[in-house]
């Protein structure tokens, strides 16, 4: 009989693609395949030409883009020299997640599904299109879809004599086992978060603990809203970087929510444990220290203020000793519960914190092994770069709104990286932060002679300061950037610095406050005023524009 392998490759962006393919590695799990769920670039490309059995699933970003941690595979999988025939044993499917808003819709799922067919692969079903706009969102599309896949499969790969489908009553063991390690056991040297000495460029494995130089407020104190100025210190880190590039950032919890979870679970900030991944082959989490404190996994990686996903009450539901929470818990992760369960989480953005709070019986009941599975890991937050290092060597300066605002839930919500971040005071000792660059998608013109029309209104103008910041420092004058606030007197970022650059001629500048007068103003009137100018620089000087906000 063949042997019973099936791969699960996800691309994902924001984690939606991969909680879906941890579903269908729990279902193949029940149907008793041997199942690995892996992200694209993580997945060995060249073994592609010997797998028999994978499932895809992949996001679609921006203008059709396929996810951050497919894009190496992508490269792979389109180049041109890979022989037609190269994918013949393969039987795959592939899963789109994608929002119809967008013209592009799902168009990285399409374009992988005919890929894979133009080089020999056999397709087990048309390719499924979920879609974020549908009132029950992707899983409108997913849960059908699954229906008919494991069909398929098990036609292909029947069970066993003897063997039966593993009931959606019975509990799947947890990902990793956890070991508390003895009290008495003895401490490795030096605290978790020590600068690590540098090796390769700062990555997302190996983020670099860049001191904190400076946090000031941009905004006006009476402004609604509080906008930071924050700068770094990147000293000896290798990082590099040009105008349009981004900085990613991984934030962590606040000690309070973190005191509040442990209280919640009865679980103790200080104890150490270990983790043993349950099957071979699984590897350890990548950003966790072993031996780890409950304190560490909490703070750093568990994202107990993010939206819960479906698959959190599914699993919750197992551990409910109490009749009524596991009744709600069923439904909210069941089909028909679906629309339920988002004006319980998704419209008032109630977050994994509360939402145990809730369900009081069952949080104390959560076995500590299974919060990997349950919680998602922080996922890092990409920040626009707004400085150059032509201006600010061994700095990274970011221009940041603090996230904060009202649903029908009492509490205001806030933004996790945000609200860590503007909290961090340099002035109370060496406050650091992870981080690491990345390539960003705009790229200015080599050509010295090219001028530049930039439109960027509120934080958006961020690229633009490090783009011109950068351009100035090379002694290039076509920088012409129209920007827009609300009041010149209380959200003008930067007004003084544009304001000196005017002065020397270095740039053109064109400002649209919308509450300073009776009608508003904003940036597509005075490019509308200005269109004689902005013509003459497209028509006759061949000028780039760039957006962003």
């Amino acid at each position: 009989m063949a042997e019973r392998k099936l791969l699960v490759l996800f691309g994902s962006q924001t984690g939606t693609a991969q909680d879906t393919a941890e579903r269908i590695g729990r279902e193949a799990k029940r149907r008793h395949f041997q199942c690995r769920v892996e992200a694209l670039d993580s997945y060995d490309v060249a073994n592609l030409i010997n797998e028999l059995l994978v499932v895809f699933v992949c996001a679609t970003t921006g203008q059709g883009d396929p996810p951050d941690n497919m894009k190496m595979f992508w490269r792979f999988l389109f180049r041109k020299n890979l022989p037609p025939g190269s994918l013949c044993q393969l039987d795959y499917a592939v899963l789109g997640l994608g929002d119809s808003s967008y013209p592009k819709f799902n168009f990285v799922a399409k374009k992988l599904h005919k890929r894979v067919l133009q080089l020999g692969g056999n397709p087990l079903l048309p390719v499924a299109l979920g879609d974020d706009q549908h009132d029950l969102g992707p899983d409108a599309v997913v849960d059908p879809w699954l229906l008919a896949l494991w069909d398929k499969i098990l036609t292909l790969y029947p069970l066993a004599p003897g063997l039966e489908i593993i009931s959606p009553d019975v509990r799947l063991p947890p990902k990793y086992t956890l070991h508390y390690l003895a009290e008495d056991s003895p401490h490795p040297d030096g605290g978790l978060l020590q600068p690590t000495a540098p090796r390769a460029v700062p990555s997302e494995l190996h983020p670099f603990a860049a001191r904190v130089v400076s946090n000031q407020r941009v905004t006006a104190e009476s402004h609604f809203q509080d906008v930071r100025l924050i700068e770094f210190d990147v000293t000896g880190s290798g990082i590099m970087f040009s105008a349009g590039d981004v900085v990613m950032i991984q934030p962590q919890n606040c000690p309070e929510d973190v005191q509040q979870f442990c209280q919640l679970l009865r679980l103790d900030p200080d104890r150490r444990f270990v983790l043993k991944p349950t099957e071979p082959g699984t590897s350890l989490p990548a950003l966790l220290p072993q031996p780890c404190t409950i304190r560490h996994l909490v703070t750093h990686y568990l994202d107990i203020s993010c939206v819960p996903r479906r698959s959190f009450f599914e699993l919750l539901s197992y551990f409910s000793t109490n009749e009524l929470e596991r009744e709600k818990l069923q439904e909210f992760s069941s089909a028909q519960g679906q629309e339920e369960l988002y004006s319980y989480c998704n419209r008032p953005r109630r977050t994994t914190l509360e939402a145990l709070w809730d369900f009081p019986h069952t949080t104390c009941a959560i076995p500590p092994e299974y919060l990997l599975d349950l919680i998602p890991r922080i996922r890092p937050r990409a920040f626009s770069i707004a400085s150059s290092m032509l201006a600010h060597p061994d700095r990274i300066q970011i221009l940041m709104a603090v996230v904060r605002y009202k649903t029908r839930l009492s509490k205001p919500r806030r933004g996790l990286c945000s609200t860590w971040l503007a909290s961090l005071n340099p002035e109370q000792g060496d406050v650091r932060v992870p981080l690491w660059v990345k390539k960003g998608g705009m790229k200015f013109p080599a050509d010295p002679d090219t001028p530049v029309i930039m439109i960027g209104p509120g934080t958006g103008v961020a690229p633009f300061r490090a783009a011109i910041q950068e351009r100035v420092a090379q002694g290039r004058r076509g920088n012409c950037l129209f920007f827009g606030c609300r009041q010149k007197s209380k959200d003008f970022y930067c007004q003084m610095e544009w304001e000196e650059l005017v002065a020397k001629g270095f740039l053109t500048l064109f400002t649209a406050f919308s509450r300073d007068q009776e009608e508003k103003v904003y940036v597509q009137h005075r490019i509308q005023e200005n269109r004689r100018l902005v013509w003459e620089l497209l028509s006759s000087r061949s000028a780039h524009v760039y957006l962003a906000g």
